[in-house]
């Protein structure tokens, strides 16, 4: 029996022309007695989403809980180690491991789910609650830092500063790229702004100015 080619018709250049097609194209996906679930079960890393949890439970709660001992139980030594250090300069470290962070997280979400930016997220994590723990950080750390540290809770207030900085503009980041999203259209010229680049952009543009506003508000001459 004559097999007869499938037709169709489309636009070459100006003219209109009916070309032969293929009736049954080649698969593109491999022929697998695996189903759809089992394909995404060998994809899935159990085993990694465990290890990354429990580091960052480890690096939530070890680092703080050790910065807040050396605080409470070494205070003569943490004093005479960060005394002479400029309170913008504990500020912009607060604010930087804050950054660092976040920016781990971010590029292991949204860019590659891979081991380094997981680590770099862990590590910035761990230093920023070590830091939140030495300058007793909570909702009334005034109070704290100054039972601790005396006259010179100033140091560890600024470090406060800087890592609630970096806190606010991460979520004054999140409204204003939540609201582009639901405000700008896809066929609209300023859907750029929608994209990582842009949004990455948007992000730091954000957090350098809540640091400004920290080291020249005159938010550290009243610590």
């Amino acid at each position: 029996m004559t097999r007869e080619p499938n037709e169709a018709t489309e636009i070459v250049g100006d003219k209109i022309e009916t070309v032969e097609v293929s009736k049954h194209p080649e698969a593109s996906i491999p022929v697998t007695e695996l189903s759809l679930a089992d394909i995404e079960r060998r994809r899935s890393h159990p085993v990694r989403g465990v290890l990354v949890i429990l580091a960052v439970l480890v690096a939530i709660v070890a680092p703080y809980w050790f910065g807040r001992t050396l605080a409470v139980n070494n205070t003569d030594a943490v004093v005479a180690a960060l005394g002479g250090v400029e309170p913008r300069g504990i500020a912009l470290i607060g604010w930087a491991v804050v950054v660092v962070a976040y920016v781990g997280l971010a590029m292991a979400v949204v860019v590659s789910p891979s081991w380094p930016w997981l680590i770099v997220f862990v590590l910035g994590l761990a230093a920023e609650q070590f830091i939140a723990g030495l300058s007793m950080l909570n909702l009334n750390f005034w109070y704290s830092t100054y039972v601790v540290y005396g006259d010179q809770a100033g140091v560890a207030n600024a470090a406060n500063l800087g890592i609630l900085a970096a806190a606010i503009g991460i979520a004054v980041y999140a409204v204003v790229f939540v609201g582009l999203l639901v405000l700008i259209k896809k066929t609209s010229p300023l859907n750029f702004l929608t994209r990582s680049w842009a949004s990455f952009i948007l992000y730091f543009a954000i957090e350098a100015l809540a640091l400004l506003i920290v080291l020249f508000g005159g938010l550290l001459t009243a610590v």
